[in-house]
């Protein structure tokens, strides 16, 4: 699953943009299926959400959550290939983009009533 955090006036008009660039960026460097999309987002208030400093309203914040099993240099070039399309595509500069992946083993995942460590049908690989 992926949550997707930005000011509502910025991020609301590229919602779509944005999950067809983050799901590009995960099928050509994770191998996920097409009809693996779980994205999440939160449109928020100015005044509910502070950003560092030297960034523009336009800051967005990715956190992407997964099952262990991606090496650091997958991970490393899912990260950078999100910073290239998401400046390429919407045109919202890396500075202003703040993306997370957050681990959990594969028995800490529930879904279609199994946990992750007892499914068997997986379209994709997570161990990449």
């Amino acid at each position: 699953m992926i949550v997707i955090y930005g000011i509502k006036e910025h991020l609301n008009p590229i919602k779509a943009q944005l999950s067809e660039v983050i799901h590009g960026c995960m099928q050509s460097v994770l191998g996920m299926p097409e009809d693996k999309r779980a994205h999440r987002f939160i449109p928020m208030e100015p005044e509910n959400f502070y950003y560092p400093g030297g960034r523009t309203p336009a800051y967005t914040a990715i956190e992407i959550n997964m099952m262990q099993g991606r090496t650091p240099e997958t991970q490393k070039a899912l990260i950078k290939a999100l910073f290239s399309k998401i400046e390429s595509v919407i045109g919202i500069s890396p500075v202003d983009v703040e993306i997370t992946i957050k681990e959990q083993p594969p028995h800490y995942w529930g879904f279609r009533g199994m946990t992750g460590d007892e499914v068997r049908d997986l379209k994709y690989s997570v161990n990449v």
